[in-house]
C-alpha cells in the first residue's frame, strides 16, 4: 500500500557504531558497518549518554542520519549506544518453525490432495498412470495361417488418454512418455481341434514376452509385463501364433481378445 511520508518501520533491531564525542558539538551521524542510517522517528530510538537514557524530542532529536542532542556536548562525555528499533519493511530472518503455509509464495493449487515440493509449487500426491489405454478386436480375425506370427487387429477403444494407440491401422501402442509400462494382452481362439498356441507382446516388431498354451482348441491365452519405453518412437504391439500345419484359427471378437496398458509411476 503507499504511504504519505515515510513507510512505518518494524524488525531487525541495530545498534549504531561508537561516536567520538568532540568538544562544543551537539550533532553526529549516525552509522552501521560505516554505512548511514535513517531512524523512522526519534520515538524508535533509544540513546544513552553519560549512561543515563535520553528523551526523545526533547534530549535529542533526528534529522535523516543525523542525531542532534539538545546542549553541546563537551569532552568527557560519553555516547554510549544509540539503539535503532526498525528498518523499512525489513522484517529480518523469523525464528524457526515461525511461518506458517499460508505466509508462504507458492504455486499451483493447495488442497487436500496435494503437496509442496522442493520447487515451491503444489502437487497432486501419487502423479498418474497416463499414458494409458484399452481396446479390443471388435470383429473375428479369420484364416489366420499357422506358424506365422499374426498380429491382432486391435481395432475399437473403451479409452486412450493421450491418443497414443493406433487402432485403424497399425494396432500399436506409442506412449510418446518414457517410463516403465505395463501390458496385458488376452486371445480368445477357436479351432476346430487341439493345437498349440502363444500369445506375444513384441517391441518394435521383436519378441519380449510370450505365453505358450498346449492342445488348446476354445480357449483364451492371457500375456502380460513389464516393458521399459523411451516414449517417442517405441511401440509395442499384440501378436498371437498358432503351431499345428493343418488347421486355420479364428481369434475370436468382443470382450474375449483386448489389449491394455498404462505406464507405472516410479
Amino acid at each position: 500500500m503507499a504511504y504519505i511520508g515515510r513507510e512505518p518501520q518494524i524488525g531487525n533491531f541495530q545498534v549504531c557504531d561508537a561516536i567520538s564525542v568532540v568538544n562544543g558539538q551537539a550533532a553526529y551521524t549516525m552509522q552501521v558497518s560505516s554505512v548511514n542510517v535513517v531512524p523512522e522517528t526519534a520515538n524508535h530510538m533509544l540513546v544513552s549518554l553519560n549512561g543515563v537514557l535520553q528523551a526523545p524530542g526533547s534530549s535529542y532529536t533526528v534529522s535523516g542520519s543525523t542525531i542532534t542532542f539538545a546542549s553541546n556536548l563537551v569532552t568527557g562525555d560519553v555516547i554510549n549506544f544509540i539503539h535503532i528499533l526498525g528498518s523499512t519493511l525489513d522484517l529480518g530472518v523469523p525464528s524457526d518453525s515461525t511461518v506458517s503455509l499460508a505466509k508462504l509464495t507458492a504455486t499451483g493449487t493447495k488442497n487436500s490432495t496435494t503437496f509442496l515440493r522442493g520447487d515451491n509449487t503444489f502437487a497432486a500426491a501419487g502423479g498418474a498412470n497416463t499414458p494409458a489405454f484399452s481396446a479390443y478386436l471388435s470383429s473375428d480375425q479369420n484364416s489366420l495361417s499357422a506358424n506365422t506370427d499374426h498380429k491382432i487387429t486391435i481395432n475399437a477403444e473403451d479409452f486412450d488418454t493421450d491418443g497414443a494407440f493406433d487402432h485403424s491401422s497399425n494396432y500399436r501402442f506409442t506412449p510418446q512418455t518414457a517410463g516403465k509400462y505395463f501390458f496385458h494382452g488376452q486371445i480368445k481362439c477357436s479351432l476346430s481341434t487341439a493345437n498349440d498356441f502363444v500369445a506375444k507382446i513384441k517391441k518394435n516388431g521383436s519378441d519380449t514376452k510370450n505365453r505358450r498354451m498346449e492342445n488348446v482348441d476354445q480357449d483364451a491365452v492371457n500375456i502380460s509385463c513389464i516393458i521399459d519405453m523411451n516414449g517417442s518412437s517405441d511401440y509395442v504391439e499384440l501378436f498371437g501364433r498358432f503351431t499345428n500345419t493343418t488347421f486355420n484359427a479364428v481369434a475370436e471378437s468382443g470382450v474375449t481378445t483386448f489389449f491394455f496398458g498404462y505406464r507405472l509411476i516410479t
